[in-house]
């Protein structure tokens, strides 16, 4: 299950974020919420816009293998979600929108091309049955 490596790698940025709010929350004595403070503010987007994007897109690269498509596309699609969502946390930190906004860019494309992706090959299965 080539999946099962993504997800891992995803579970461990996803970590790694969640330990940067924590640093920044004890760093500035903040028990809830970012306290106005930009740097933690932008550091609790990164690690739920993280929660938000990468559950959904390894369920339809799941689903694809699970349909048996070459393993090369879910490695393509798996080193696509990890570039993307890095792009995007690091830009958060760094404040450059041009590296969020590709980040961006990148993980809604290859939603977009799994749920497709899926779709074609639902129908082409369904149809050749």
């Amino acid at each position: 299950m080539l999946t099962a490596l993504y997800a891992s790698l995803c579970a461990l940025v996803i970590v790694k974020l969640s330990l940067g709010v924590i640093a920044l929350r004890r760093k500035h004595q903040i028990r809830l919420g970012d306290g106005g403070i930009d740097e933690l503010h932008a550091a609790i987007r990164s690690q739920a816009n993280a929660t938000e994007y990468i559950p959904i897109t390894l369920l339809l690269m799941l689903l694809l293998e699970l349909m048996h498509v070459s393993p090369w596309l879910i490695h393509l699609a798996g080193i696509s979600l990890l570039t993307g969502r890095l792009l995007h946390a690091s830009a958060l930190k760094t404040n450059d929108v041009k590296k969020r906004v590709l980040g961006m860019q990148i993980t809604f494309f290859l939603i977009i091309a799994l749920a497709v992706l899926n779709i074609v090959y639902l129908a082409l299965g369904y149809f050749s049955s």
